[in-house]
């Protein structure tokens, strides 16, 4: 069975390691499986596991909407599929889910048969501060529409799929959710670590905060707790949009680094702190807790699916208020940050295995064929 997954860009992010797993586990599994991408663009990186894969690109197709571009990559992505004659394609993210559904027809058409149209949502765009008000009408509208086209619609969390069927959001068949894989990270030592990033007062908590440097993912918040709290130093990893402007407005106890890898960064840490508007499963969260890192999150999207509340991390309202005070009790407590972080390795060792991710794919294919 020949799988195309489509998706506007592989930039260093959760959705990335998602796909680059299912990719290799399926072409591990007995599939062929194609990945077919466009360009990071501005502030973003493409993520290191691109290495691995043999990639198709298409040289219109990026993230950022542009209507004379987006035509020219939809065009090149239906003489991509009508060449690779696939039996599924499978989408992922908004941008490549809308230039490929939108022209379903037309590719089975061109193809002379039907297959299968699978469409994953990584997030949740109604969340997002890019997409409010109008916008996220027009969306919904959208989405409505193009799940019409496909046969089924997959999330990365159940939060997400309960909010997709209350806005009338469904394919084919019943929209299920499929958590992502994450592997064990090699973890740096934590001494070397610590050298790494010039820490010299060892005794002070680190609070970590590791995400794309954008809206929907808050900086600001993080400056202003961390404004709120000179005793505790900060350190922001990512790069982005904001993150120019995240460096002029930090305070001293924020350090704010750019890029860097989970496995370098995490070693340091003592908290871990997630401010986002919107996510859908945070593959950061549970690398955090994988290496036993106590989480402070915002609950949104399927967080409480994968920190366990009062037992792996806390998880607050998008108040500054709720976040600090949460910071500050593990903070003062080793023993809580040890018990939570102990927690939090089990469940997502439990829960996010690459073995689970790669069978319901196949599963889901294979019963729909």
């Amino acid at each position: 069975m020949i799988v195309i997954h489509l998706i506007a860009r592989l930039n260093f992010g959760g959705t990335s390691k998602y796909l680059i797993s299912l990719n290799k586990g399926l072409n591990n599994s007995g599939f062929k499986s194609i990945v077919v991408t466009g360009y990071v663009q501005g502030e973003e990186v493409e993520d290191p596991g691109v290495e691995s894969l043999k990639l198709a690109k298409i040289e219109n197709l990026g993230r950022k909407i542009s209507p004379p571009g987006d035509f020219k990559a939809a065009k090149q992505l239906r003489k991509f599929i009508l060449k690779a004659q696939p039996d599924v394609i499978h989408t992922h993210t908004f941008k490549a889910g809308l230039l490929v559904r939108a022209q379903k027809n037309r590719i089975e058409e061109g193809l002379g048969k039907k297959i299968l149209f699978v469409h994953t949502f990584h997030g949740h765009l109604f969340d997002d501060p890019e997409f409010r008000g109008f916008k996220a009408l027009i969306i919904k509208v959208i989405e409505k529409k193009l799940s019409r086209r496909s046969d089924q619609l997959i999330t990365v969390g159940e939060n997400v799929k309960n909010d997709l069927d209350k806005k009338g959001i469904c394919g084919k068949h019943k929209t299920i959710s499929i958590p992502p894989a994450v592997a064990l990270l090699k973890l740096h030592n934590k001494t070397s670590a610590l050298i790494k990033y010039t820490v010299k007062n060892k005794n002070r908590i680190r609070v970590l905060w590791l995400a794309r440097v954008t809206g929907v993912k808050n900086p600001q918040r993080v400056i202003e707790i961390a404004k709120k709290l000179p005793e505790i130093d900060f350190y922001m990893a990512g790069g982005g949009d904001l993150l120019e402007r995240v460096k002029q407005q930090a305070p001293k106890n924020l350090k704010v680094l750019g890029w860097q890898d989970a496995k370098s960064i995490l070693p340091i840490a003592d908290i871990f702190l997630s401010t986002s508007e919107n996510e859908g499963m945070p593959i950061a969260l549970i690398e955090a807790q994988l290496a036993g890192i106590p989480v402070v999150a915002t609950n949104v999207g399927s967080v409480p699916e994968v920190i366990l509340h009062n037992k792996s991390g806390f998880i607050c309202s998008k108040s500054n208020e709720d976040l600090i005070t949460a910071i500050k009790k593990l903070a003062q407590s080793k023993t809580l940050r040890s018990k939570f972080g102990k927690a939090g390795r089990s469940h997502a060792i439990k829960n996010f295995s690459e073995k689970n991710l790669i069978s319901a794919h196949k599963k889901l294919y294979l019963k729909l064929k």
